[in-house]
Formats: C-alpha cells, sequence, structure tokens
C-alpha cells in the first residue's frame, strides 16, 4: 500500500523545474561608462522554488521586496533575507544558494545588474 501512495504521489508531481518568473523593467546604456548598461527585472519564486547554480557576470543588487529568500555565493555564508534587506554579487561570484525558503508564500525581489551591453543575464554552472 506504501509503495502505491507513494507512486501516486510521484505521478502528481511536476515532471519539469518550476522557473521563476521574470519580469524585465528597465535596461539603459550608462553615460560615462562605455559599453555598460544597467538593467532592471523583478524575480518571482514560488513557494518552495530552487533556483540553479548560476552566475551573472555582472555587478548585481538584489532587494527583496515580498516573501523570505535564502542566498548564497561560493565561499560565502548563506544569507536569509525578507522584505527590505539587500544582497550583492560581483561579477566573479558563483550563486551556488538562491531558494525561496518557505514552502507555502510566494517571494519576490528586485534586481538590478551593471553589466557589459547586450551580455546574459545569466549563465548556469555545472
Amino acid at each position: 500500500m506504501k509503495r502505491i501512495l507513494l507512486l501516486l504521489f510521484l505521478l502528481t508531481m511536476p515532471l519539469t523545474a518550476q522557473q521563476a518568473k521574470v519580469t524585465p523593467l528597465l535596461s539603459k546604456d550608462l553615460t560615462g561608462i562605455p559599453g555598460k548598461e544597467g538593467t532592471m527585472i523583478t524575480v518571482e519564486f514560488a513557494p518552495g522554488e530552487v533556483d540553479a547554480v548560476h552566475r551573472h557576470n555582472a555587478h548585481v543588487f538584489v532587494y527583496v521586496l515580498e516573501g523570505t529568500v535564502v542566498m548564497q555565493v561560493k565561499g560565502g555564508k548563506e544569507r536569509t533575507l525578507r522584505p527590505g534587506d539587500t544582497f550583492y554579487e560581483s561579477p566573479q561570484d558563483i550563486h551556488v544558494v538562491g531558494r525561496n525558503a518557505s514552502k507555502t508564500e510566494p517571494a519576490k525581489f528586485l534586481v538590478f545588474f551593471v553589466k557589459d551591453k547586450g551580455a546574459p543575464l545569466l549563465e548556469p554552472v555545472k
């Protein structure tokens, strides 16, 4: 009976990982800093959502708007962030932990990037 219940549970789970909802807000060339642009987005994590390991190759400034998120860069300490808290990643950082701390509530944060013009916002790291 336990095996049947476990099988039914597994069959009802999504087959693909949930991805964060990313909303572009603004992208602007940075006057006086040739070849650089500033980009702003919001990111929404569903309850229990976990990010894959990645890097940004940019200066990244995070401001939590709603919910609670946990973030960590390689070599740094894991941090739990709540509304009003901030987080920074340098262009050399690898983002090893990014997750919604809640299994029941969504989380939303604002992200501001200073990056090379036209460069992708995110690169997966294996």
